[in-house]
């Protein structure tokens, strides 16, 4: 399939897929007009980026994670370095978490203290 049709299936666009080619995330074979031709396993991949990226996950995370991809579905090969990694996105989503938490108890008292004095 041609890159505008990837892009329509996976509600991503041309320029972002064609910045996954560059970082070395998609590769597409060639016609021999010299246009992106994508496969299944491509669609695939991009679907897996998506997912790992709405985890919070960066390109770079991403790039080390997608080899360790098993089968068509969402799952990965077990290792030691994706458990390390899981488990620093996770501390790092934790820290946000709390941040958060923190900051929204900072505005509730400003909220009341408003509140009280009107």
């Amino acid at each position: 399939m041609k890159i505008g049709e990837l892009s329509k299936i996976v509600g991503v666009s041309v320029r972002m897929l064609r910045y996954y080619e560059v970082e070395g995330l998609l590769k597409p074979q060639r016609t021999a007009s010299g246009y992106r031709d994508y496969s299944l396993a491509e669609l695939r991949t991009v679907e897996r980026i998506k997912l790992l990226g709405s985890a919070g996950m960066t390109l770079a995370m991403i790039r080390e994670f997608l080899p360790c991809a098993k089968g068509d579905g969402f799952a990965f090969e077990p290792c030691d370095e994706l458990r390390n990694m899981l488990h620093e996105q996770i501390h790092l989503i934790d820290q946000k978490v709390e941040n958060l938490a923190q900051s929204r108890n900072v505005l509730k008292s400003f909220l009341g203290e408003i509140s009280e004095s009107t």
